[in-house]
């Protein structure tokens, strides 16, 4: 029954009246304290000066879409690095670090019919068993009992032809930069653990803590991924000599190369022992330190490279049958538990690698030779060529930062993108926006700025 337009509603005895319902809520990020901007790529905004190679966003009626929030005020108090020792060692594991607020897109930019971030699906590269395309660079030497891919043996005879002579002085060698840096416009400083990969929380218990998910099962997860990382990296990535002589690039020592012919070199037979460590002397050879010291822990590192470069689209090559049916059962267990936590990142990842004018940079606390075996392993392979890989276990994120900024140079627009205070702080201190990464909701809306443009 309906009066003067209005609807009766029956009512019964004892029943609570319900209260009408409110007007739903606009879900926004706040943007108080913001004080570092990023235009749209690709467009820039009209009375932007550029000079510090970060445009500024407008004062007025314009959001930041990028920025710091006003609330991190903690001081630096030392890099978290994660510690890797020899194998037969226990394996520190700090806790994770901390976290500090985010201001974030605005969900306006971002809105569809039902107010929810739904990215496109993207095909994501897996490990495949077929043999990878590459072929070895002239001189490769592998391990005993390891085949070279098919089509590498015919580069060598050209190879050595060609074979670079020994580089004068001791200064380092650029970075292997491609001619095509001069083109750059953005470069995307990514962190690994717990912003690409899931793999220090499996093992601290953070992450199944943090998302609800059964720790006994992660953490096997965890320790068995770990024991696949390091047996790549000792069994073919020389992590026993290199444990004590981390760098933070693999061509840091290359000016110590003679470019020896490596085809015939006996690895095992040369004497080198890196658990000294050693800077850059000019002791008696042998000793560490020393010119033939310096020339044998270059050859490793040369060596590290031509494996990286001929397995990187297909690392179960350099793994038994055994290992490779483990590695791939890991792979998609860690998947299922993590959410599809790696497929989600890798979204972001190929977008970026397939812009003409975008670089994406890996700066890992982890060391240079384990992080690579991770980046193999997880399958990251083909997204971050060798001399995009920094280890920032030696000097810090800071510094590796100012590295990266004076090989590309300052008018390249940075963009870094971590779940630490280690990235962020040294983000502000070179006048980086930074994007946190805490949760999957994150990732989803990195995706969707970079396919708006926004970044």
């Amino acid at each position: 029954m309906y009066q003067d337009n209005n609807p009766a509603v029956t009512s019964y005895g004892n029943q609570a009246a319900f209260s009408p319902l409110a007007q739903s809520s606009v879900y926004s990020f706040p943007q108080a304290g913001q004080t570092y901007g990023l235009p749209p790529f690709g467009a820039m905004w009209p009375g932007i000066k550029t000079e510090t190679g970060l445009p500024e966003a407008p004062s007025v009626g314009q959001p930041g879409f990028l920025s710091f929030s006003s609330a991190y005020t903690s001081t630096q108090s030392g890099q978290l690095h994660y510690s890797y020792p020899s194998q037969g060692k226990p394996r520190s594991h700090p806790p994770p670090p901390f976290s500090f607020s985010f201001s974030s897109i605005p969900l306006a930019c971002f809105q569809n019919d039902a107010n929810t971030l739904t990215p496109a699906p993207r095909r994501c590269p897996r490990p495949s068993d077929a043999p990878p395309q590459e072929n070895l660079p002239p001189g490769i030497a592998l391990p005993a009992g390891l085949a070279l891919p098919t089509g590498a043996r015919e580069l060598e005879d050209a190879g050595r032809r060609n074979s670079v002579g020994k580089a004068k002085g001791k200064a380092k060698k650029p970075d292997g930069c491609p001619s095509t840096d001069s083109d750059l416009e953005r470069v995307f400083l990514w962190d690994l653990d717990e912003t690409i990969i899931i793999f220090h929380s499996l093992l601290t218990g953070s992450f199944a803590q943090k998302f609800g998910k059964d720790p006994a099962t992660v953490l096997n997860l965890g320790l068995q991924m770990e024991e696949l990382i390091f047996e790549l990296a000792d069994t073919h990535l020389f992590f026993n000599d290199l444990e004590e002589c981390d760098q933070v690039h693999v061509e840091d020592v290359a000016s110590d190369d003679n470019g020896q012919d490596l085809s015939n070199y006996n690895f095992l037979a040369d004497g080198f022992s890196g658990s000294s460590g050693g800077g850059g002397g000019s002791g008696p050879a042998g000793v560490p330190g020393g010119v033939e010291w310096m020339r044998k822990l270059a050859f490793r590192y040369r060596r590290l490279k031509e494996i990286y470069n001929a397995y990187k689209t297909n690392v179960g090559g350099l793994l038994s049958p055994m290992k490779r049916d483990l590695l791939l059962r890991l792979q998609s267990e860690i998947e299922n538990v993590t959410d599809a936590w790696l497929s989600t990142a890798l979204k972001s990842l190929l977008l970026i690698q397939s812009r003409g004018k975008c670089l994406n940079i890996l700066v890992t606390t982890t060391q240079l030779v384990p992080a690579l075996a991770k980046v193999l392993l997880y399958g990251l392979g083909e997204v971050f060529s060798i001399d995009t890989i920094y280890s920032a276990t030696k000097i810090g994120k800071e510094s590796c930062f100012e590295r990266i900024v004076s090989r590309f140079g300052k008018k390249v627009t940075y963009v870094v993108i971590g779940d630490g205070r280690d990235e962020e702080f040294a983000a502000k201190q070179h006048n980086m926006p930074f994007w946190r990464i805490s949760t999957h909701g994150d990732l989803v809306s990195l995706h969707q700025a970079l396919e708006l443009d926004f970044l």
